[in-house]
């Protein structure tokens, strides 16, 4: 097998620091999706247990009943705050793994860029030399017949 050339190795890590720019993303889309879905579920908690509170209110509640229900929707209320928070958070996260991602794959094409013109330039190089070669060739074998 013939030695690698220095761009190919750097293309090979290009494209390692991309695959692990690209895990890091689906990582942070999943957790962002597990946050909404954590913050759906505490927003849907929190208005069924609203809901009970004022069909108990409507019956008649104790004025403990009724700060032990105001008391835990507070409590609710901070809970879906907090869990927002974490929603912005994880949309943060994103933001910052897919700029990784997207420098990664920057640079990955552009070494691939860089070895596809080096490609071509010795193609045309080498294209250059046959055809000389190919010339000197036909120009003997003309001077040699007459």
């Amino acid at each position: 097998m013939a030695n690698k050339s220095p761009i190919d190795t750097l293309i090979e890590i290009a494209e390692r620091e991309t695959d692990e720019a690209a895990k890091k993303l689906g990582k942070a889309i999943r957790y962002h999706e597990e946050t909404i879905a954590k913050l759906d579920l505490l927003i849907q908690y929190r208005d069924d247990y609203d809901v009970r509170f004022k069909e108990n209110a409507s019956k008649g509640i104790s004025a403990s009943q009724y700060g032990n229900f105001m008391s835990f929707l507070e409590k609710l209320d901070s809970a879906v705050d907090g869990q927002r928070f974490v929603v912005k958070e994880a949309e943060r996260r994103i933001g910052i793994a897919k700029e990784s991602w997207q420098a990664s794959e920057k640079k990955r094409l552009s070494y691939n860029t860089l070895d596809q013109r080096a490609k071509s330039a010795l193609q045309q190089k080498e294209a250059k030399r046959d055809q000389k070669q190919t010339d000197d060739f036909a120009a003997r074998t003309y001077f040699y017949k007459s």
